[in-house]
């Protein structure tokens, strides 16, 4: 394979697409994650969950709390692993600073959206969050619907 086969393809390792429909999202951010190698391993094959994870930010810090990351049966024998064990974000102090303040407002919060691979490292998309009401779920669907909807009867209207 050329090289720019290699850089088509897809580099997303996983997605939080719960987040989407219970967010409204304000900025977005890219950080690094630090992880132990047969984490590394397992997200090479796909074997994580981004479902119930989120974002703590505690004495200047950042940390990803309940992300589900399944070991490999082959990958670690001698090594005692916990899925779900909290890990660290990697982001400047200004990054931080502004997330720090962003949370203290009423009713944000941090999330992380995706994992992907930038070169060799493993990066995670973060986005400060504010969270949807009922209505606003159901305004987010009609819309959808009706894009869908729009789609089809132009694609009609052009045949």
């Amino acid at each position: 394979m050329s090289k720019k086969n290699n850089a088509a393809e897809d580099t997303t390792i996983a997605l939080n697409r719960k987040a989407s429909h219970d967010y409204f999202f304000e900025a977005s951010y890219e950080a690094g994650v630090a992880f132990m190698g047969w984490e590394l391993k397992s997200l090479r094959q796909g074997r994580v969950n981004l479902k119930e994870s989120y974002i703590l930010i505690k004495q200047g810090e950042a940390w990803i709390i309940g992300m589900h990351i399944s070991p490999l049966t082959t990958a670690s024998t001698h090594v005692n692993v916990d899925p779900t064990r909290t890990r660290r974000l990697l982001l400047n102090k200004s990054e931080l600073k502004k997330l720090i303040g962003s949370t203290q407002r009423e009713g944000y919060t941090v999330i992380i959206q995706s994992l992907y691979w930038k070169r060799n490292w493993v990066k995670a998309r973060i986005s400060l969050a504010k969270g949807k009401q009922t209505h606003d779920k159901r305004a987010t669907e009609k819309s959808r619907d009706w894009d869908r909807e729009r789609a089809k009867l132009i694609k009609n209207a052009r045949d």
